[in-house]
């Protein structure tokens, strides 16, 4: 199975001098070599795309794309979704908060056992270093209200960092979220529209340099707007978008699907 990394990147380039060599020397030495990692420069102004074409010359597994449309971080990742060639995607930060040992879990869960990867930082197992507070009870918050909304035990939904088999991406088009909220666009459509998941623990810490790029207050009415259309699309649709064909029997996957007006899960295992 060939794996396809996107890293959405806007000025990033310190950040990308040590993520793009840890994780590329990771997969290498546990023998997952047939990958590409597709940095998507969304805009920068800093030296982002020279140094991701400075690892390219020396591994050309590594490349480099620019976003030339309109900017936004929803729109970095879906650029790179029109543009793998892999057998399955994972979206991967830029910034290095993301561990290179949950890439390699994400491919066996993808090659081996399910549609899709959904790591959690809130579950046994997991790890998270310097959280801000603040953001950390927004999260819950809003991670809770998914769970009630959509009748589901997987409490991450909106960290970006997780895997879809390439069928998995083209049965969730079209992609609608311009910014942050492609985080909940992806697992949400995936989950409404009948893909396979299996939850493992992940580790997860703080950026050491530059800050993040998510505003809160003013991505709270995008993310609303994402979740209730396709809490309408599970509602109203009559399963237009469902899935078509078998899903893999594992006793730790999870599926869902309608069933008298609430989505349930099969099989769940919580860890």
């Amino acid at each position: 199975m060939k794996l396809s990394i996107i890293i959405p990147a806007r000025n990033e380039s310190e950040n990308l001098k040590t993520t793009i060599p840890l994780l590329a020397n990771h997969l290498d030495k546990v023998g997952i070599t047939d990958f590409e990692m597709i940095v998507i420069d969304d805009g920068s102004h800093d030296a982002t795309s020279q140094v991701v074409t400075e690892f390219h010359n020396q591994d050309q597994r590594i490349n480099v794309i620019q976003n030339t449309g309109r900017n936004g971080f929803g729109r970095a990742i879906i650029c790179g979704l029109n543009n793998y060639n892999g057998d399955a995607v994972v979206i991967y930060m830029a910034d290095a908060s993301d561990a290179p040992a949950d890439v390699e879990k994400y491919y066996y869960v993808l090659r081996d056992e399910a549609e899709c990867a959904f790591g959690s930082r809130f579950i046994k197992g997991s790890k998270i270093l310097n959280y801000p507070k603040l953001k950390l009870a927004i999260n819950r918050i809003a991670n809770h209200f998914l769970r009630l909304l959509f009748f589901q035990k997987f409490n991450d939904f909106t960290n970006a960092f997780k895997g879809y088999r390439a069928n998995v991406i083209e049965g969730c088009r079209p992609f609608i979220s311009p910014h942050f909220n492609l985080t909940v666009e992806l697992p949400l459509k995936a989950l409404v529209r009948g893909y396979s998941f299996k939850v493992v623990p992940i580790s997860w810490a703080d950026r050491e340099l530059g800050s993040s790029h998510l505003k809160m207050r003013e991505q709270g009415s995008r993310y609303l707007f994402t979740v209730l259309s396709i809490w309408f699309e599970w509602l109203l649709t009559r399963n237009d978008y469902h899935r078509r064909g078998d899903i893999p029997d594992k006793s730790d996957v999870l599926r869902a699907k309608p069933n008298k007006n609430m989505l349930v899960n099969e099989k769940y295992e919580q860890n």
